[in-house]
Parts: structure tokens; sequence; C-alpha cells
């Protein structure tokens, strides 16, 4: 039962998501940033920063077999991610987006980075939450299972998020 009830919220987590950002990306932007959402963009790079740093002592940890230390890393992990993502709804509520100079001859690779980044965090986010449940539920072979896969496409997304701030930070208009 536990199963079903977490299936369905990972679902649920997973659709409602990219719905949320493909809402606030389509609704008209009013051109005022409040002081603090201005920093949100920031605050993004830092966590994903972070939330990599974290992801790879904690695989390190598990390979040591500290599995208390891994869980932990991975608890803030997660918790660094999920403040990424209010982050992430809160600017987009606000701010408008900031796009790559066309002229740049960067602007092509930027937009590679910038789509498997999109693409693959949508992938990805079924994959932590379930991974994060079966680690949790100690099913740890199941948890294994999926982490395989689940962890190099994460540290992607988090590494490949700290490049397109570094990469679009001198465009924006404040």
């Amino acid at each position: 039962m536990e199963d079903k009830i977490a299936k369905r919220l990972i679902i649920g987590v997973t659709l409602a998501v990219p719905a949320v950002v493909l809402v606030l990306y389509l609704l008209p932007k009013s051109g005022q940033v409040p002081g603090l959402v201005k920093h949100c963009p920031l605050i993004n790079a830092l966590l994903n920063g972070n939330c990599t740093v974290l992801l790879i002592i904690s695989y390190l940890a598990i390979r040591n077999k500290k599995m208390e230390l891994h869980k932990k890393l991975n608890i803030t992990a997660f918790i660094f991610s999920a403040l990424f993502l209010v982050s992430y709804v809160t600017y987009h509520f606000f701010g408008k987006e900031t796009p790559f100079p066309k002229d740049n001859p960067l602007r092509p690779l930027y937009l590679v980075i910038l789509i498997s980044h999109i693409t693959l965090s949508a992938i990805v986010l079924p994959m932590v939450l379930l991974s994060f449940y079966l680690g949790l539920t100690k099913q740890f072979a199941r948890h294994r299972k999926i982490a395989r896969w689940t962890l190099p496409l994460w540290l992607y997304v988090t590494i490949t998020g700290v490049v397109v701030y570094i990469m679009i930070s001198p465009y924006y208009p404040f």
C-alpha cells in the first residue's frame, strides 16, 4: 500500500513541476522584479553547486560503506534541490526571461547545454524521487538499481545548472 501511495505521489509531483514551470513561463510578467527575487539565479547556482558537492561526497561515502553519512548527505542534497525548485519557481513567477545574445558565438553551445539541462532535469526528477523513497524505505537492492542511473543524471543537471548561470549571468538586466 505504501508503495502505491509513493508511486502516485512521485507521478503527481513529476507531472506538476513541469506544468507549473510552463504556466509560469507563459504568464505575462510585470517587468518589476522584487529586490530579493533578483538574487534567485545566484542562489540557484549556489544550491546546484552545493548539491553537486554533496552528491559526490555521498557517492564516496556509500562506496566506503558509510550508510548513515550517505543518507544524511542525500537528504541534504534533496533539500537543496527542493529549495532550488522553490527559488526557481519564485524567480520565474516574477522575472523576465533573459535571452542569450544572438550575436554571441557561444550561443549554440549555451543552447545545447540549456536544452540538455532542462530535458534531463525533467527526466531525473522522478528518478530522484524514486531513489529517495527506496533508500528511505530500506529497499536497498531497488535503490541501487535506480541510483546507478540517477546519480550521473542528477550530477549533470546540477553541474550544467551552474554552467548555465555562469554563461547567462552577464546578461541579466539588474
